[in-house]
């Protein structure tokens, strides 16, 4: 009985709140989790191109780079209220503003790296007989990774934080239960659904780093030789 008075009281910490709404939190998280995921590899699928294609004509970058700015301004209830007429009230509505959304991050972050791969690096490669696809995917995307997987970690934590507002066509993961919870600050709902979106952020940016790590070893420091020896 004592346990459940957290409730009554409508404390902001409350394990009563959370072993009876645990399932609801499960699937607001997996919802979360999957419009994010979805979001930030569609984005990455239309920057990648874009990207490309502007590296080719640098004449392009201006109004790319331009575009996609102006996109990232746009309100969340606006971009989506000019979206709502072709996608209705479905979840392709939030995932389409949200990739929309991530292009800024996305097309920079893709020509950053790209842009950091040393020109002597592409000019040997050419010299081995390597022809354009070549070059790209064995040898630029390779050295343009730790860039373009910060960028993919910057998009992925602002797509996390962004899908909350897709509570407002109710496909918004843990914002629907944010907003749920606002008419009657229901404070444990609330906080709980808060810190579940900043660890799902702080979870996919650790398993982001983890990633590039992986992908790209020449970039660890080397373990340096004990020095001395007998004597």
């Amino acid at each position: 009985m004592a346990a459940a008075d957290c409730l009554v009281a409508n404390d902001w910490i409350c394990g009563a709140y959370l072993r009876s709404r645990s399932q609801e939190l499960t699937d607001a998280t997996l919802q979360h989790i999957g419009i994010t995921a979805v979001s930030v590899l569609l984005g990455l699928a239309v920057a990648f191109p874009l990207a490309l294609l502007v590296r080719a004509r640098p004449r392009l970058a201006g109004p790319v780079l331009g575009l996609t700015t102006l996109l990232y301004t746009i309100p969340s209830l606006a971009m989506f209220s000019l979206l709502l007429p072709f996608l209705g009230l479905s979840t392709a509505l939030v995932v389409t503003g949200l990739v929309l959304y991530s292009l800024t991050i996305l097309v920079r972050g893709v020509l950053a790296g790209l842009a950091a791969v040393p020109a002597e690096t592409r000019e040997a490669a050419r010299g081995m007989g390597y022809g354009a696809g070549r070059l790209l995917w064995e040898v630029e995307l390779p050295l343009a990774l730790p860039a373009l997987m910060a960028g993919i970690r910057m998009a992925t934590v602002s797509t996390i934080a962004l899908t909350t507002v897709g509570s407002i066509v109710g496909r918004g993961g843990l914002g629907n239960l944010i907003e749920d919870a606002l008419p009657t600050f229901f404070k444990a709902q609330v906080l709980a659904a808060s810190v579940l979106c900043v660890l799902l952020a702080v979870a996919a940016d650790l398993l982001l780093l983890g990633l590039q790590r992986l992908l790209t070893p020449w970039t660890r420091p080397r373990a340096r030789p004990a020095a001395g020896g007998r004597g």
